[in-house]
């Protein structure tokens, strides 16, 4: 099981900078994209923690690492960096499978963009800064294959609810998904939107995002006829 995060502050240039911390009652089967602790493979915590615009680090991994440390977050783990303020993380559930999405949109992109990114690509937001961090945990165990669909199916319903929100838009450059459940039982084969476990992790991510990003953005549409 993965329990509830907790949010919890660091100091840094005089501030008090917000972190969301997940920990696992046993240690959790995981996918996904983070730079620390993604891939596949047993996890024990998920951090996911704010950054400032002026973020410049290029190792996030050890900083995550170091963020970790200094929280006594043992063993392997999952660490997630964002602009967004962890703080409006939104939480869903459906059919047994939990969601928590911290929702930032400000520099929508087209997955397949020409180059360069059109200045299309970099409109549609009101001060939101950019990056989707999704955390998802599915109560059953999931075989190799379902996990990496699972990561897809994620991905899929957050894109839906991106455009129902009116961006011409699949995500941000910087998007982060991480798929958990138990590393013991018989393994269901299927993650996809349609199979027994994707379909309420669709559901929860899509309700998640849409949610998250609902009042945040000026639709594409509305730029338009504005400009």
């Amino acid at each position: 099981m993965l329990n509830e995060p907790f949010l919890t502050t660091r100091p840094e240039a005089g501030s008090a900078i917000p972190l969301l911390v997940w920990r696992a009652e046993a240690p959790l089967l995981a996918v996904g994209s983070a730079p620390l602790g993604g891939g596949i493979g047993v996890r024990r915590w998920v951090l996911n923690a704010t950054v400032p615009m002026s973020y410049d680090r290029d190792d996030p991994a050890d900083h995550l690492a170091e963020l970790a440390g200094g929280l006594g977050l043992a063993g392997p783990g999952v660490g997630l960096l964002t602009g967004v303020d962890v703080t409006e993380v939104v939480a869903r559930a459906d059919d047994g499978v939990r969601v928590w999405a911290t929702v930032g949109l400000g520099t929508p992109v087209w997955a397949a963009a020409p180059a360069p990114a059109t200045p299309a690509q970099r409109v549609g937001t009101v001060n939101r800064v950019g990056t989707v961090n999704i955390v998802a945990y599915v109560p059953a165990r999931l075989g190799d294959a379902a996990l990496v669909n699972a990561v897809a199916t994620a991905t899929e319903a957050k894109a839906q609810a991106i455009w129902e929100l009116g961006l011409p838009a699949t995500g941000t450059p910087t998007d982060a998904v991480t798929v958990l459940c138990p590393a013991d039982g018989d393994p269901a084969p299927y993650g996809g939107p349609r199979s027994a476990w994707g379909a309420p992790l669709a559901r929860a991510v899509h309700a998640a995002v849409l949610a998250g990003g609902a009042g945040t953005v000026v639709p594409w549409s509305e730029q338009r006829r504005a400009g």
